[in-house]
């Protein structure tokens, strides 16, 4: 859960880098609680209000995390645009964002599996 909370601390930080681990267990908390806002909303009948909520709240930190990811590997933020090029972009995203991060320091930062968690 720690992960999630850390991303959620850099709430806006697009400079730096994210591991592999960081940002698929943001992701994968963030999917959990999408899933129990579904079934909350369709329970109270309110049906997308608070996962919309939810959506919006996470937006930010959800790119800022995704571009940290894209900077572990070595590419640009700016990447994250060929998520708008139907099914392909996303793969391509898909594949950059599950490929191993760069294990030297690079032009985004030093590698984030050598520097201190806390």
């Amino acid at each position: 859960m720690h992960w999630y909370v850390d991303v959620l601390k850099k709430y806006a930080m697009f400079s730096g880098r994210a591991h592999r681990q960081e940002f698929w267990m943001f992701t994968l908390v963030s999917f959990v609680i999408s899933i129990v806002l579904a079934v909350v909303d369709a329970a109270l009948g309110t049906s997308p209000v608070l996962g919309a909520l939810y959506s919006l709240a996470v937006l930010l930190p959800s790119l800022a995390v995704g571009v940290r990811r894209l900077h572990d590997t070595d590419r640009t933020g700016w990447w994250l645009l060929i998520a708008l090029i139907p099914i392909v972009g996303a793969i391509v995203l898909l594949v950059f964002w599950a490929s191993a991060g760069k294990m030297h320091d690079n032009a985004y930062g030093p590698n984030p599996q050598e520097v201190p968690a806390h």
